[in-house]
């Protein structure tokens, strides 16, 4: 009886504490990769209610003080489908 609780302990503690995350290239142009990286994201709950949310590359360029985009990614992540963040990474000059 010890050994399933124990058991069962862990398993809710990795459930709780497992999380995703995925980060995807979304364009890329020709000009030449630059040293500036900018970010925005934008963090909702159970995927419909975001609060002063801004994951816009136009928010991302602007952080990072980039005029000449080069590069740009999403990355996302969730936990346990609760809490979900989008953030746009920016590269370039």
């Amino acid at each position: 009886m010890k050994n399933v609780k124990l058991l069962a302990v862990g398993l809710l503690t990795s459930l709780v504490l497992s999380a995703c995350s995925l980060t995807l290239p979304v364009t890329a142009t020709s000009n030449a990769v630059g040293k500036k990286v900018g970010t925005s994201s934008a963090t909702g709950y159970f995927g419909i209610f975001f609060f002063d949310a801004d994951a816009s590359i136009q928010t991302a360029a602007k952080n990072a003080g980039i005029s000449k985009i080069s590069t740009v990614d999403i990355k996302m992540s969730n936990v346990l489908g609760i809490i979900v963040t989008y953030e746009t990474i920016v590269t370039g000059e």
